[in-house]
């Protein structure tokens, strides 16, 4: 495969039609892996993502594909005044599915429509974060673990744009507590990496709230930082694929008028967390 740095990590490429292997090897070499200008039907994108692993529909399922419910539908267009899409996905440094027991290995996003500003994605290494940490806030971390619930941690006014997305309360009664480390061990490549120290991790066992939060918010701006983060930016028939266990992410907020739609679908983790 040909592939062109996007920065200190993350490759883009137009070899779509290379052999899966080294598909596979490049994505979780680069952690961000961009095709450009595709020409996908839905089944072509879900085809394509289940080779990394098993799609895990998201919980907001009104705005699942029509078709294909391993798909959900990211848009701010409005049809006879009603959402086609979740209009605002995850506009704060998060990671996707960590509220779940079994969290994402990748998400992939197809864009549809581009926004004639913004819309952009912001990836944060979260392996470059853990690296840089002290000796000593190493050895204190290692052995915590955080407790995660859906939602964001930083902002629990469901009238805000960079609340989590709100869920009903049917889907709210799906979601309880799960626990993950707080430095987690990747799971194909075997570095180190802070895990979801930003979005939904609201506790660390045995510690208490405001101790437990402070030192999030510490780990939150050390792994935020922006020499540690790249900026995608989308093309019509791109496709971007990352990885969860090793990047924090943040969408960009754009203007609502501004068409933008895409397609999503998360992959799930094999064997536990």
């Amino acid at each position: 495969m040909q592939l062109k740095p996007l920065g200190a990590f993350g490759r883009e490429t137009r070899d779509f039609d290379a052999p899966f292997k080294e598909i596979w090897d490049a994505f979780f070499a680069s952690q961000v892996l961009v095709f450009r200008n595709l020409n996908l039907s839905a089944r072509q994108f879900l085809d394509f993502a289940r080779k990394f692993g098993r799609p895990e529909p998201h919980v907001i399922d009104q705005f699942h594909h029509p078709e294909h419910a391993d798909i959900l539908i990211l848009s701010n267009v409005k049809k006879d005044g009603q959402p086609t899409g979740l209009a605002d996905a995850g506009t704060y440094f998060h990671t996707d599915y960590s509220y779940l027991e079994l969290p994402a290995r990748a998400t992939m996003l197809y864009s549809i429509q581009v926004p004639s500003r913004g819309g952009d994605t912001l990836f944060a290494d979260q392996c470059a974060a853990y690296d840089d940490l002290s000796n000593e806030m190493k050895k204190t971390i290692e052995p915590l673990v955080a407790l995660h619930h859906y939602g964001n941690r930083d902002d629990l006014d469901k009238s805000s744009r960079t609340v989590a997305s709100v869920l009903n309360e049917e889907q709210e009664q799906k979601m309880t507590w799960v626990r993950h480390p707080v430095v987690r061990k990747h799971p194909v490549t075997g570095r180190k990496a802070l895990y979801s120290v930003s979005g939904s991790s609201f506790r660390i066992e045995g510690m208490p709230d405001d101790e437990a939060v402070a030192l999030l918010d510490e780990l939150k701006r050390h792994a935020t930082q922006e020499k540690y983060q790249i900026r995608l930016k989308y093309g019509v028939g791109d496709l971007v694929i990352w990885d969860n266990a090793s990047l924090l992410h943040s969408a960009t907020l754009t203007d609502p008028a501004d068409p933008r739609t895409l397609w999503r679908i998360t992959i799930k983790e094999e064997g536990s967390s």
